[in-house]
């Protein structure tokens, strides 16, 4: 799914409320929610940032734009007793929000990156605009092999033409639509599961979005919990593939995917 930013954004802000965007998958390289009217963007910087599966954290930015004295926020506007009557709005402004989120629930809850950690998402950062681009290329390539395949039932990734997010992906991820696509094979869940183990690139893991390409069955992994009607519900698919699409050698990812097509009778 693609969000309509702008849209959404209206509507938000018509109601009093701010819109906070996970961008975690487009990354600031590819989509800047500011610019379509976001107020906050929260990025799980375990995915692309670190871009190495080695560290595990999470960022939230904050556009200073929102106006948090609207009569909605009672603890932005009224006084902090553990910082002796602090009212945030008051000493910080549209900024209430983002400091609240340091001085009070950090302290509360410890969410801060330990050194190493901090060291290893720097460390990604650095490359962070080169392996997007390629990670975006890649899955583009891997996306229309996949959809040219006969082996394979529909795909699921808004950088093709035929994608009905292709539109809104051009407009907010202009420069590439991330690395991650979902698809289907013919033969449905049990036919999934033979194709995941016959991959030899892929690994079958339930992290997500970093320099290796890795699949996974959400049915048998992530969601297995639920039964099949409450995944149809959902919007899962019990045959549905996740393939997060790395940064080796386009021409390897997919030679891997026709191969374990071939492997599992699809």
């Amino acid at each position: 799914v693609v969000l309509d930013i702008e849209k959404f954004a209206r509507i938000a802000h018509r109601h009093g409320v701010p819109l906070i965007v996970d961008n975690t998958f487009p990354t600031p390289i590819n989509c800047r929610p500011f610019e379509f009217g976001a107020d906050i963007v929260v990025h799980s910087t375990s995915k692309y940032m670190d871009g190495h599966a080695s560290s595990v954290g999470g960022v939230i930015v904050d556009s200073g734009k929102f106006n948090w004295d609207n009569g909605k926020y009672p603890e932005l506007t009224e006084p902090d007793e553990s910082y002796h009557g602090l009212v945030y709005t008051k000493a910080f402004g549209n900024a209430a929000y983002i400091v609240k989120c340091r001085a009070h629930l950090m302290r509360d809850l410890g969410a801060a990156a330990s050194p190493f950690n901090a060291y290893l998402l720097n460390m990604g950062l650095e490359t962070l605009h080169l392996r997007v681009e390629r990670h975006c290329s890649n899955a583009l390539a891997v996306a229309q092999a996949l959809e040219a395949n006969p082996g394979v039932t529909w795909v699921n990734y808004p950088g093709l033409e035929s994608s009905k997010y292709y539109e809104l992906a051009q407009k907010y991820m202009p420069a590439g639509s991330c690395g991650v696509i979902g698809f289907a094979v013919k033969g449905g869940r049990e036919a999934a599961e033979k194709f995941m183990k016959a991959l030899k690139l892929a690994a079958i893991v339930t992290h997500v979005a970093d320099a290796r390409t890795s699949v996974l069955h959400p049915a048998n992994a992530t969601h297995r919990q639920l039964s099949d009607r409450q995944m149809e519900e959902a919007g899962i698919p019990t045959d549905l593939i996740r393939f997060s699409v790395g940064i080796e050698y386009v021409g390897d990812i997919i030679a891997d995917i026709e191969q374990a097509l071939v492997a599992a009778g699809i």
